[in-house]
């Protein structure tokens, strides 16, 4: 296919597109002139086009707000801006020409369409990932691109749709799911004009955990609305719904009538043959050694799902399943089916925020019941830590871990610490209370967190507590140049110190502020925009941020795996090309920006 003259499509990111998306480029791109000292984009404007430049010199600027400017970067024949402004509908510097200068546009609604119409396009703009190396993939990993990304519901393997009316009782579902070898049952109910679902755990949940008589009729436990996904829909389109919704089914639709179920089992189990897929071993699994082989694939998982395109929040999603799942097995292993509802196993740090990708430090705690009366407690946690250790999750050089007596205490003790955080301000007493403010139960018995965390939601009233927790935020400085250039030294930049720590804790200490109890950073910022506690721009900003960072350090963890080195959190910005150069400027400027908010919000002093 001839390119548009003078623009190369078969370098990056053009090279990503497939054919019907060059061919739309091809139609739609236009060559503009722009003067000498003409702006192109304007800071805090959308932008109409998307520019590669054919001819010239343009300088990237940002008004200093005292009449002058800081220049940030300098942009030549080939390279690409403007992708920000397109995307976040709004540009974070301004651009100007540097004597005459022609520029290939790209318009902004056949840019987004082509973000939309293409994942691995996506990928590259909407997260900052430099792909190519990873996309341009040949043989049997090519096949499996094309087979991950291309097959359709329809061609998965389906279980039946069966239904019951909402008057059935809990013991009737439970045996029709047995006869019928499934895992969910869709109700009926006259009250309701599209069915509801229940699934087994739903069931065991309404026995175990609610107290209810057998003879219970399954309709007031049936969720609704139903999540659907069609058949004509890619499979992976599939798996994201489930992990976007956090659950592990979802209901399939032929041209609008139900066609069936489908699970991430079945998902998974149409890839086979895949032996980085591991979810179908791991729900077979019945020893710890089974548990440690499934989990050994994790990283190829992660790394072909990236490759292929997966977005950051859900492929963050996903592994956060997995590693509950992991977790929660070698728990049921370890721990007497007697003592399960006397305790309660928590995940913290990334993994509480469902922000985990590779296999990083345990960071978990337990609730143990007041009453709970288990000599083996102590050697079982022991046992519980190690066995983490053999399937790949080391310990925390902190020991934030439950065969610590530190982090394993009673409901009282739980409280108890509680009163300690919010009286002591700073030193470990902040580090213990940020870690635990994103706590999450994965086994056992939930309820036992309930009151932990009412306790922890209450502290965001103390005015003086958030203060110092907040001042954390500042303890380490955006890598720019006071010219607005990414800065670092001879490893780079650290990631998780210069960008996702002060973007990670700033929320933590805003949801805190204000109540909003989810752990999720993403989930944080959504509900504080909600609420006007931070700017609407700010808040649709910092998630993108967030996935820029995210999807740079993988992307070089991988890197660092492949080659024998143990992954860590820098990041080479000269090995980045000029455009993923400039999303990684972008985004670090977004944190600063925050971390003004912050600074403001909690009258901090840097």
């Amino acid at each position: 296919m001839d390119s548009v003259p003078g623009l190369d499509l078969s370098q990056p990111p053009f090279d990503l597109l497939d054919d019907a998306g060059r061919a739309r480029l091809q139609a739609s791109v236009d060559v503009g002139f722009h003067a000498a000292g003409s702006t192109l984009i304007e800071a805090g404007k959308a932008s109409p086009h998307v520019h590669v430049i054919l001819k010239g010199l343009v300088h990237a600027y940002q008004a200093d707000g005292q009449g002058g400017e800081q220049r940030f970067a300098d942009y030549g024949p080939g390279d690409v801006f403007g992708a920000w402004a397109v995307i976040a509908g709004r540009a974070r510097l301004s651009y100007r020409a540097e004597g005459e200068c022609l520029s290939f546009l790209i318009p902004a609604e056949v840019f987004r369409r082509l973000i939309d119409d293409d994942p691995c396009f996506a990928a590259y703009f909407n997260e900052g990932l430099a792909t190519k190396g990873q996309l341009s993939v040949s043989g049997s990993d090519r096949r499996e691109a094309a087979e991950l990304m291309g097959t359709r519901v329809g061609e998965a393997q389906l279980a039946p749709a069966e239904r019951i009316a909402a008057a059935t009782s809990i013991a009737e579902a439970a045996a029709r799911l047995r006869e019928h070898r499934v895992d969910c049952l869709l109700v009926d109910d006259a009250d309701h004009q599209e069915p509801g679902i229940v699934t087994r755990t739903d069931l065991l949940d309404a026995v175990a955990l609610q107290r209810l008589p057998l003879e219970a009729p399954v309709g007031p436990m049936a969720s609704r609305p139903l999540v659907c996904v069609g058949s004509d829909e890619v499979l992976f389109q599939a798996l994201i719904e489930m992990t976007e919704h956090r659950i592990e089914r979802v209901v399939v639709r032929d041209r609008g009538a139900i066609a069936g179920t489908l699970g991430i089992a079945e998902v998974l189990s149409h890839f086979a043959s895949h032996s980085h897929l591991i979810s179908v071993r791991l729900a077979r699994a019945h020893t710890l050694e089974d548990i440690a082989s499934a989990a050994a694939g994790m990283n190829e998982l992660i790394r072909s799902l990236a490759a292929h395109g997966a977005r950051m929040p859900y492929l963050m999603g996903l592994v956060s399943a997995l590693n509950g799942r992991v977790m929660a097995q070698i728990f049921e292993l370890l721990v007497p089916a007697e003592h399960r509802g006397r305790i309660c196993l928590l995940v913290m740090g990334s993994e509480g925020r469902r922000e985990q990708l590779l296999k990083t430090d345990q960071d978990n705690a337990l609730v143990v019941a007041d009453d709970l009366d288990w000599p083996g407690l102590d050697e079982a946690m022991a046992r519980f830590s190690a066995a983490l250790d053999a399937v790949g999750y080391p310990p925390c050089p902190g020991k934030v871990m439950v065969n610590q007596p530190h982090w394993r205490m009673t409901a009282s003790q739980w409280q108890a610490r509680i009163g300690h955080w919010q009286r002591r301000h700073g030193g470990e007493a902040a580090l213990d209370l940020s870690i635990a403010l994103d706590a999450r139960p994965i086994a056992g018995d939930p309820a036992l967190f309930a009151p932990v965390k009412a306790g922890l939601v209450a502290l965001g009233q103390d005015q003086i507590l958030l203060h110092h927790l907040a001042s954390a935020t500042l303890n380490f400085n955006t890598p720019l140049t006071l010219f607005g250039r990414v800065r670092g030294d001879a490893r780079g930049i650290d990631l998780k110190k210069g960008a996702i720590f002060p973007v990670v804790h700033g929320l933590r200490c805003l949801a805190l502020r204000h109540g909003v109890a989810a752990t999720s950073s993403i989930e944080r910022c959504e509900a504080l925009t909600e609420r006007a506690a931070l700017p609407r721009e700010l808040g649709r900003d910092l998630p993108q941020a967030l996935n820029v960072f995210q999807r740079m350090r993988l992307d070089a963890q991988l890197a660092a795996l492949q080659a024998g080195r143990v992954p860590d959190n820098h990041l080479d910005p000269q090995a980045l090309r000029r455009l993923d150069r400039e999303l990684l400027r972008d985004a670090l400027h977004v944190v600063k920006e925050f971390r003004e908010h912050v600074r403001r919000a909690f009258h901090l002093v840097d």
